[in-house]
């Protein structure tokens, strides 16, 4: 594939030497690393590699067109996320969650949605609200076409919303860095089909959509902390841990 390379000409005000502005190869070469990025996050969140199985370059390298050098490049960024540990001189391998280390971390998980709905309730605006809302009809069709990637992508965005929606950047932060722990866990335990989870999950999302509506920030926060115990359980049938004592949770 031939990249342009043009650089686009600088206006000079006469203040200053004209600054470069980055060619186009580089900006291309951003794209397909963020590209191949979200396709292999979503390969392994998708349960296409079990929990602590060996990450098989060379298969990915020929799934995706690819060599070695950008995978393991993409690697490195999941790895910093919490979806695959690295193994020295021995590759990678998907993480598997320990029972109590996914307990630990939904719970905070838990708090933190809880916390960003009240705050979200307080400081959202209509502009906000209808982002979320549309977002919500559209996982809803997704829900009813049976599309679990396009339902989870929603999902994922709804939640996401509701936390920027919260403004406060410390929480977002700290979101941030364990949403990426659990993104695979989360969408495994849609796949909970004694429990009927994901049909469960729609409803609890209709739930958050109704109180963040009505501004019920008391009520959002509650209801979010039980949406993620409920993911909990079924996460952890998906994932192979003993499922925790119900009068603990």
């Amino acid at each position: 594939m031939m990249l342009d390379s043009a650089v686009q000409p600088v206006i000079d005000d006469g203040t200053a030497g004209a600054q470069p502005v980055a060619p186009a190869a580089a900006t291309s070469a951003a794209s397909l690393h963020d590209t191949l990025l979200a396709q292999l996050r979503d390969y392994i969140v998708e349960g296409n590699l079990a929990p602590g199985a060996r990450v098989p370059e060379r298969t990915l390298c020929e799934r995706f067109g690819i060599s070695r050098t950008p995978l393991r490049e993409a690697l490195k960024v999941l790895a910093s996320e919490g979806l695959i540990d690295l193994l020295p001189n021995r590759g990678a391998r998907v993480r598997q969650l320990e029972a109590h280390e996914m307990v630990a971390l939904f719970d905070v998980m838990g708090g933190l949605e809880a916390l960003a709905g009240r705050l979200a309730c307080e400081k959202i605006t209509e502009a906000g609200y209808a982002e979320i809302e549309r977002l919500h009809h559209a996982m809803y069709a997704s829900y009813l076409r049976r599309d679990l990637h396009g339902y989870f992508a929603g999902n994922q965005a709804i939640h996401d919303r509701i936390v920027q929606a919260a403004g406060n950047e410390p929480l977002a932060a700290t979101y941030a860095n364990f949403a990426g722990r659990l993104r695979r866990v989360r969408y495994a335990a849609n796949l909970d089909k004694d429990r009927d989870r994901w049909g469960e999950a729609m409803r609890e999302h209709e739930e958050i959509l109704d109180a963040l509506r009505r501004r019920a920030g008391a009520e959002l926060s509650d209801i979010l902390f039980r949406h993620l115990r409920n993911k909990r359980r079924a996460a952890a049938v998906q994932e192979g841990a003993a499922p925790v004592d119900a009068s603990r949770a």
